[in-house]
């Protein structure tokens, strides 16, 4: 395996990370509040960063959203590239890439996703029922109204998810049923987008359908449906890696700075021995996310390799942006401090990716049945 990008991946992430330090300041970022920051999000698409993923692959986007966390900037990047661009170019029909693909590649178009990791964000995919009096459940807590596909092509749904991330800023919505195939809604024929607090500023809302038009992504089925998350965790892996980058690069940076007793506080081996510990997670992370990228894109079976980048980003992830906050003493309890951010996001793509026990379970549960990934 080699994780060298090519010359096109490092084009395109040396790019992103010339516009994110542009435009993805702190004071900005404050200003951003929970919602997209319509001028970033327009420059990034406008210099063809989400369109260039269909070359890139999901290493390429990987290494976008690298960029990305290391300033927590508030645009729905990983969410309508992993959930829209991705999705609809790999399983789309020739129809859908011709309508779909040009919004999504310009930005007019954000599609979010319904995916969480199955039983590891609590309440985020509810029970859903084929017909009335007939039910199956979903991994997840909440309890949804009844589910009908009425024609293969074209469909109707019904249903409830507690929190989608970027919902409020996005047009289409991809959802699976109860079994697993994928539907494309916009979230204008949704019966309610109701705005939801995360710890992170994600403008995520709940999705509330009441026979709400839907249209089936392909031929999509629960091949398509593990692919697309199987690409989401590899993706949200990839943006925690750059979410503690950022925080360990502030850590370092205030450490070397910061005076105790005379000397930096850098120079104190309590202070050198955490932060090597968050430097290696931090790259255990990046590593782990990158192979299942690099096995994803060369059409390996990437199932294992995903969740095992998921488990480093979740558990590592939050022992990183703790650290970030710890080295910077009383300064990280304060929340408006740019580091206080990171610790938003890291502890917010831990819940999202999942409880590392449960992904364990996942991971060992493919084990089992002879997954070479």
């Amino acid at each position: 395996m080699d994780f060298t990008p090519t010359e096109e991946q490092e084009a395109a992430r040396e790019l992103a990370g010339r516009i994110f330090a542009d435009l993805a300041g702190h004071e900005r970022l404050r200003a951003a509040g929970t919602g997209t920051d319509a001028e970033l999000w327009k420059a990034l698409c406008a210099a063809g960063l989400p369109g260039s993923v269909e070359e890139t692959g999901l290493l390429g986007l990987v290494l976008l959203l690298e960029e990305q966390g290391r300033t927590t900037a508030q645009v729905p990047l990983a969410a309508s590239c992993v959930y829209g661009i991705l999705a609809v170019a790999r399983h789309g029909t020739e129809e859908q890439r011709a309508r779909l693909l040009p919004g999504l590649r310009d930005g007019t178009t954000v599609l979010t996703g319904a995916l969480p990791a199955p039983g590891t964000v609590t309440a985020a995919r509810g029970t859903v029922t084929a017909a009335p009096g007939t039910a199956t459940t979903a991994p997840a807590t909440l309890t949804a109204p009844p589910h009908t596909v009425t024609a293969p092509g074209a469909g109707r749904l019904s249903g409830a998810v507690a929190w989608v991330p970027w919902l409020r800023d996005a047009t289409h919505v991809l959802v699976p049923d109860q079994d697993r195939v994928l539907w494309l809604v916009r979230t204008e024929d949704a019966a309610a987008v109701e705005p939801v607090e995360l710890t992170a500023p994600w403008a995520a809302a709940r999705l509330v359908l009441d026979g709400a038009p839907a249209e089936r992504l392909g031929r999509s089925d629960a091949t398509a449906h593990d692919d697309v998350l199987t690409a989401a965790r590899i993706a949200f892996a990839g943006l925690q890696a750059g979410v503690c980058a950022g925080s360990l690069d502030r850590a370092v940076a205030h450490t070397s700075v910061r005076e105790q007793f005379g000397r930096p506080l850098s120079t104190r081996q309590a202070v050198q021995l955490r932060a090597a510990d968050a430097h290696m997670d931090t790259e255990a992370i990046r590593v782990t996310a990158y192979e299942a990228a690099w096995r994803f894109d060369e059409g390996l079976d990437a199932g294992g390799a995903a969740l095992t980048a998921a488990w480093w980003a979740s558990e590592a992830g939050r022992r990183v942006v703790h650290a970030g906050q710890h080295l910077h003493g009383g300064t990280g309890a304060d929340l408006d401090h740019p580091v206080h951010r990171h610790f938003l996001w890291g502890r917010q793509l831990d819940a999202y990716l999942g409880a590392g026990t449960e992904l364990l379970a996942e991971l060992g549960d493919l084990l089992a049945e002879g997954d070479p990934s």
